[in-house]
This record gives C-alpha cells, structure tokens and sequence, in this order.
C-alpha cells in the first residue's frame, strides 16, 4: 500500500511557507502523493466542522506544492463536478498535470453541501447519469484531437483543446461515494474509488470489493483498479497506533492511504495558534513517514 499525505490547506497552517515546507519535505521523506480537498464556502446556518471553515483552492494548492517538488503526486479528493462545467475543469487539470510533469490525480465527487449548489447554480441530480456524462467530455477534451460531446447535460461543440496532459488520456480519474451504485460506478468507468473522512474500515473493504468486482464485469483488471482511503486518526492515537490502523486499511483492500492532518482540529482549525499547527503538521509527517 502507499503512502501519502494531506496538503496543508485546511485553517490556521494552511499558509504559502506552511505549503511549500510540507510538500519538499513530504518529497525527501518517500511519501507517494499529496493529496487536498474542496470546500468553496460554508453557508451561514451550516453546523459543519472546524476544518471546513477556512479552506484554500486544491487546484491552486497544489499548483504551489508542484511547483516546489518534483517528484511526488497531486491529488483532489475531492471537486464536486456540479460545480464547475467538465470543459474547464479540463483546461484546469491539464494545465496542472503540464505543468508538474504528469503528476496530477483527479478525485471527483458530487457534493453534498446545499449553500455550495445554490452558490454556484448547480444541480447534483441525477447523480448517475450526470457523472457518466462528465467523465466522458474531460476523456475527449483530454485525449481526442478534435473533441465533441452532445449529451443530456454537457455538449461540446468540435473543437480542440491544447496543450494536453502530459499523462497518456488524462490524469487518473477516481470516483467518491459510499452507495452501492456510485461504488459500482467507481469499478466500471474510472480509475478507482476514493473514501470519503467517514468511511469505517468495515465499509472499506465493502467498498473494495464491490468496486473491483465491478470492474471484473466491466471486462477491466481488478487488481488494476486503485483505492484510495484518507485516513482520519484519532488525535489521541499514538503514533504506533496509527501505523498500526494503517496496515489494516491495507488488509481491507486499500492500495494507497493518505494521512489526513487537516481533519486534527490542532492542525486545520481556523483559530489555533499557526505556528504551532505547522509543527503539529510537521511532527505528524515525519512520525508516518514510510
């Protein structure tokens, strides 16, 4: 199983020398990837956790941590695709994936937050139908030399869009959800499934096998088919703990974890001390290094 980590982009340590200290030294350590999320805003009467209060742009953060490294991986886990039209999220990843060597990881999801819908004049439904769709226009958009889509909710017209990626088809593209059909889904037309911060590790190898079997009948190889988990810890674990919590992620199915620092309140939360929050960061990466 690799190992990865979480990009600082969450609160109080998620600061442009915070970004790019963690990324180089994630890089010295042999940790795979980076991995961030998304969270556009939080609506005023939204109960939601610290770490989704103040939250930076993944594709612009991992810009910065690209262009600080030179080896290790990229990821989003994950952009909501109602979001944003499928043309320019491609532009977006394949000008990431350009620029940082075909480095970059695409996670997409569907979201959940009602305020973000209303604030970006989207509709997540239906689900299904609407992701199928999507995927299909970023393969054209990536791979085809004049592309064209003329689907239910996305059409594009003939054209062409350059530079590509550097990665043959696009960057890799995982699905989230935790439904059986979205799990499904994830095995059938896309690289992988990744977890979301509340998947149990029972509904990890639930989901692991429910996605490589999809891709079985799908006619893929089901040991090609990746899974990532980000891995939320237990702020009072022990580092051992969390070593040890992590091969049983890998027992489940998993085949790349990412260790989640945003998700400690220490670390991500909007009001803690930022220099303490980088070290917390700090101490966290070094202790989970592979």
């Amino acid at each position: 199983m690799l190992i990865s980590f979480g990009c600082p982009v969450s609160g109080a340590w998620a600061r442009p020398e915070t970004l790019t200290s963690i990324a180089q030294q994630a890089e010295e350590l042999g940790y795979h990837g980076l991995w961030a999320f998304q969270r556009l805003l939080v609506g005023q009467e939204q109960d939601l956790a610290s770490i989704y209060q103040s939250v930076l742009d993944p594709i612009v953060a991992l810009t910065w941590a690209g262009a600080a490294t030179s080896r290790i991986r990229l990821g989003v886990s994950v952009i909501n695709l109602p979001y944003v039209s499928p043309a320019y999220l491609a532009k977006q990843a394949g000008t990431l994936d350009l620029l940082t060597g075909g480095r970059f990881e695409l996670g997409l999801g569907t979201g959940w937050s009602e305020p973000e819908f209303v604030a970006t004049g989207s509709d997540p439904h239906p689900r299904g139908r609407r992701t199928e769709e999507y995927l299909a226009v970023l393969r054209t958009l990536f791979a085809d030399d004049v592309s064209a889509f003329d689907g239910e909710f996305y059409r594009v017209p003939p054209s062409r869009m350059l530079p590509r990626p550097v990665q043959p088809g696009g960057p890799p593209i995982l699905l989230g959800g935790s439904a059986e059909v979205a799990l499904r889904r994830a095995g059938r037309i896309a690289a992988g499934w990744v977890s979301s911060s509340r998947t149990s590790l029972a509904e990890i190898e639930h989901g692991a096998r429910v996605v490589r079997e999809a891709a079985a009948e799908a006619g893929k190889d089901p040991s090609s088919v990746r899974v990532v988990v980000r891995a939320v810890m237990n702020a009072e674990s022990s580092w051992a703990d969390m070593r040890a919590q992590a091969r049983r992620y890998a027992d489940a199915g998993a085949t790349e974890l990412f260790y989640e620092p945003n998700w400690d309140p220490r670390i991500g939360g909007p009001d803690v001390d930022p220099e303490k929050a980088a070290e917390r960061g700090v101490r966290m990466l070094t202790e989970l290094a592979p």
